[in-house]
């Protein structure tokens, strides 16, 4: 039997309208194969872009990290849509009550300059390249268990994506391999915590080669001007307090955000 995608889809709505807690539903769904799971997502993201009259901005590829993969108990990278009225300047001011569990994730963002399709690597996403830019990934998990977390479940759910935070975008950068990252709060000099470029499957530009693959078999292919945050080189932190946060990546600058 077929599994019908858009039951599920405004289930999800409503969940998240309510801020129902997360709890994994692919295996009581009939949500059997990431195809089954990214077909949800499909319906999920256009009933979001319907009610909200939002445009797709481009992807957010998550667990990327061996960091975020040990985190939720899944080994592969996994794919988002991000709509363009969540894409948000550095210096956003985050309100905790609007989200079920707000968690934010340190990324670096690219940007295309041309279309990139089917199975490329890294050369060929460099060249497509127009820019990058440091991000901050606004997550909503909904107080999700992670030690019950499948990811199928994840990817139905859009990857749990809630919005992007950008900093500048920049014409020429180091190579992103090499870059370090630091997390600072509250203004402290001594980070929170660091990650680095290689550690997102090597290179931040290897993550952009999968989701064209990936998309590519769904006849689909990244466009001029998507964005593509690329995973969390740092593990996902939960901010419970009011706080200023802000990444700062070698060579790209910084980005930051404030939860109220």
């Amino acid at each position: 039997m077929t599994m019908d995608a858009d039951p599920i889809a405004i289930r999800l709505m409503r969940e998240h309208a309510d801020g129902t807690r997360f709890t994994p539903f692919a295996a009581a769904s009939g949500i059997a194969t990431l195809d089954d799971a990214y077909r949800v997502q499909r319906a999920y993201v256009h009933l979001q872009r319907e009610a909200r009259s939002a445009a797709s901005a481009g992807y957010k590829i998550g667990l990327t990290s061996p960091a975020m993969q040990a985190m939720c108990g899944i080994s592969t990278p996994v794919a988002g849509v991000v709509l363009a009225d969540r894409v948000q300047a550095s210096g956003v001011v985050l309100d905790r009550s609007h989200y079920g569990r707000l968690c934010i994730e340190f990324e670096i963002a690219v940007r295309l300059g041309r279309d990139l399709r089917g199975d490329v690597g890294i050369a060929d996403v460099e060249a497509a390249l127009a820019g990058v830019a440091p991000a901050i990934e606004v997550v909503d998990d909904r107080h999700c268990d992670y030690k019950t977390l499948d990811v199928l479940s994840l990817v139905a759910d859009n990857a749990w994506n809630a919005g992007i935070v950008l900093g500048a975008w920049r014409a020429s950068w180091p190579d992103l391999a090499r870059v370090t990252g630091a997390v600072h709060v509250d203004g402290a000099a001594e980070p929170l915590a660091t990650g680095r470029g290689a550690d997102v499957l090597g290179h931040p530009y290897a993550p952009v080669a999968w989701l064209a693959g990936h998309l590519a078999q769904r006849g689909e292919c990244l466009r001029t001007g998507d964005i593509v945050t690329t995973g969390s080189m740092i593990t996902t932190r939960f901010p419970e307090a009011p706080g200023d946060w802000r990444y700062d990546v070698e060579g790209l600058g910084s980005v930051a955000l404030r939860v109220t």
